[in-house]
């Protein structure tokens, strides 16, 4: 079987799209799950991590060596399954995605339906932190910062991601491990500053700007790939 592949901006992506080495950190949030499904669309149901509450996930990567490039992104993120289906496999529905590369912004709209924008996203380390700041459209949406470190690592563990492509539902997996990682239960560590864009004003909606995270994580080296997608 041949290995499906796609011209974009003149390059070939090959699927998988393999991540060969970035720095990833997370913060997540249980929020109010009514107020979450509101910027789902209507394919997906939120899934309940508690009675009427469900987990959204701030995740910031820093790719260094990667398929679709050396660029840094922005993700807002919630738990899913295909609606009216209980009983299919959890999954994760990807809100926002802003990116500062055009090609991987190009590249993960067309293949898997990501919603990414070429957006103006920094990265500032120190010895144990990093801090990812975000503008959109000249705003500023967001500035997090997580802790970093850890000796942990991770298994090569597959997952499965659910998007929109030209309006309908799709799933992929996606295969994630690490080096150099931890888990950081509560928010010691995590300060999150929302700015002034509807974007940020969405996320003050969820409660992220006063509530605590239930956890935050890194990566020093994260790999990992992402397959094909298929329609639901």
């Amino acid at each position: 079987m041949s290995t499906p592949s796609y011209v974009i901006q003149g390059q070939t992506v090959n699927i998988p799209a393999i991540v060969r080495d970035a720095s990833s950190g997370t913060a997540m949030y249980m929020v109010d799950a009514a107020a979450a499904q509101k910027l789902v669309p209507q394919a997906f149901d939120v899934v309940e991590a508690a009675p009427g509450l469900t987990q959204c996930t701030l995740v910031i990567v820093d790719y260094r060596d990667n398929d679709l490039g050396d660029y840094d992104e922005v993700g807002v993120v919630f738990f899913v399954r295909p609606a009216g289906q209980p009983d299919a496999e959890l999954g994760s529905y990807i809100y926002k995605l802003p990116v500062n590369q055009s090609f991987t912004c190009e590249a993960g709209f067309q293949i898997w339906g990501f919603p990414k924008t070429v957006e103006e996203i920094d990265f500032a380390y120190a010895d144990d932190s990093a801090t990812c700041k975000l503008v959109m459209g000249g705003q500023h949406v967001l500035t997090l910062t997580v802790p970093r470190g850890g000796e942990g690592s991770t298994e090569d563990t597959a997952a499965t991601g659910y998007t929109l492509i030209e309006g309908v539902p799709h799933h992929n997996e996606f295969v994630r491990g690490g080096e150099g990682e931890q888990t950081v239960p509560g928010g010691e560590g995590v300060v999150l500053e929302l700015g002034d864009h509807a974007l940020a004003e969405e996320l003050r909606s969820l409660g992220l700007e006063t509530a605590a995270p239930i956890l935050s994580a890194w990566s020093e080296h994260m790999r990992g790939s992402f397959g094909q997608s298929f329609k639901l």
